[in-house]
């Protein structure tokens, strides 16, 4: 059989995606390759979120030239985020001639008519156009790759404009997806035996604000989830602070799938930095948002996007960062230095950080993350608590990871056929954000 590989980089829509694109390759006939030197179909599934990313892509594009050279028959497509920013594809062919197929990341359900096309006159594609039909996207098949946790999209795109993000510029305006589809797909993962559904958006808290009347609210769809007969979890991601409402917080309290787990981007502590980066919430209300889940949801525990180094950033204003993250304690942190994008607001401030203080911050913020993480870590130390066996250990023979409802990870020793079920595990030990346990 003929081989694909896909190689993926950034979120976990661009995850998701990458399983789709996955089921229309499987469909054709093409086995699965984790080499892309061998294959015979290539895919870089992209991120545009940062810089790095980018010039990583480009390095990884780079060393497939040698090997397309060597077979001629090789395809070799570039899709998702950076292929939507403007000149990209002029510039990708300019840069790469040996790349045969551009889409953009609202092109990928016709990826299969692209590649046939291509096998038929081995032309070169370029096909970067306005979002599709949202119906067509989500009917794609899926090789989903995720073990026990299967990815389904609510809504696409972003009405946010943060000034320091490139998303709704290349992803477009926000579009939700029609509830009884979202029910359906998550009836049949459930059928198929997941027990993880992850629910999926730019800002899941805004779900049905594009018509309210036809999609209802996300606290309304979480509730409908709730009810689906079945053993499994409920977690969805991202959640923006400026729309997250008592209702779904009073709804993932009441609910016995849902997690009580909260990933809540702060970005910076300082309420001016957050004025500059158009965040639409202050340091006050988000801190009250976290008084109001830790009052209804029990155990709720919480994680977060910290930006430093945004352009005019203080010393002052990144003290204020670290304050809230001891106040709030979280279970952990996904820390960045700014980067500069392209077509940005941000872009064009002035101020903009010298990258040595930015990484003497962003060195301080992950030592007090590490210093908090034991603490926050060993209040689980001698609970029995009920863990969902996700893996197997990559590197650790004998040991398989698990999560509590909160999210913790939790090692445990187990053989692989604990994976996909649900164990009462007590917690022996804990070390930074990683919990240790022996089944009950």
């Amino acid at each position: 059989m003929k081989k694909y590989c896909i190689l993926t980089y950034g979120c976990q829509m661009n995850v998701h995606e990458s399983e789709k694109l996955a089921g229309i390759l499987e469909n054709f006939g093409y086995e699965r390759e984790t080499n892309p030197q061998i294959s015979d179909v290539v895919v870089f599934n992209t991120c545009a979120i940062r810089e790095s990313a980018e010039q990583k892509i480009m390095g990884n594009i780079g060393e497939l030239k040698q090997a397309k050279r060597n077979n001629k028959e090789m395809v070799i497509a570039v899709c998702g985020c950076m292929t939507q920013q403007d000149n990209y594809p002029e510039m990708l062919k300019a840069k790469f001639p040996f790349i045969d197929i551009i889409m953009g990341s609202h092109n990928i359900a016709d990826f299969g008519e692209l590649l046939q096309k291509y096998l038929n006159s081995r032309k070169k594609i370029i096909e970067v156009g306005a979002p599709q039909d949202i119906l067509k996207r989500d009917s794609m098949p899926k090789i989903r790759t995720s073990g026990i946790n299967a990815w389904i999209n609510i809504s696409y795109g972003c009405n946010n404009y943060c000034t320091y993000c490139i998303v709704p510029y290349v992803r477009g305006r926000e579009t939700s997806r029609p509830r009884e589809d979202i029910l359906k797909e998550v009836c049949e993962c459930v059928n198929a035996g997941y027990k993880q559904i992850t629910l999926l958006g730019q800002n899941v808290n805004s779900y049905g604000n594009d018509n309210r009347e036809k999609f209802g609210t996300f606290a309304e769809l979480l509730r409908d989830i709730d009810k689906i007969e079945g053993k499994f979890r409920i977690r969805f991601m991202t959640s923006h602070p400026k729309d997250l409402s008592e209702e779904v917080i009073d709804v993932i309290a009441s609910s016995n799938k849902i997690c009580h787990y909260l990933h809540l981007p702060i970005q910076s502590g300082s309420d001016r930095i957050l004025k500059l980066m158009n965040r639409s919430y202050n340091r006050e209300k988000y801190l009250n948002l976290i008084k109001l889940a830790r009052e209804r949801i029990s155990g709720v525990e919480f994680s977060s996007d910290i930006i430093v180094g945004f352009p005019t950033e203080t010393e002052e204003d990144f003290l204020e960062t670290l304050s809230v993250v001891k106040e709030v304690g979280y279970q952990q942190l996904f820390t960045y230095i700014y980067s500069k994008r392209k077509g940005t607001v941000a872009e064009k401030l002035d101020g903009q950080v010298p990258l040595s203080v930015k990484k003497d911050r962003i060195a301080r913020l992950i030592k007090l993350e590490q210093e908090l993480a034991t603490e926050i870590s060993s209040k689980y130390i001698g609970r029995t608590e009920e863990v969902l066996i996700e893996d197997v250990h990559p590197k650790k023979q004998g040991i398989v990871i698990g999560s509590l409802d909160c999210g913790k990870t939790v090692n445990i020793k187990g053989d692989p056929s604990l994976v996909g079920s649900f164990q009462r595990v007590k917690i022996t030990n804990a070390k930074l954000t990683v919990l240790y346990g022996e089944i009950v």
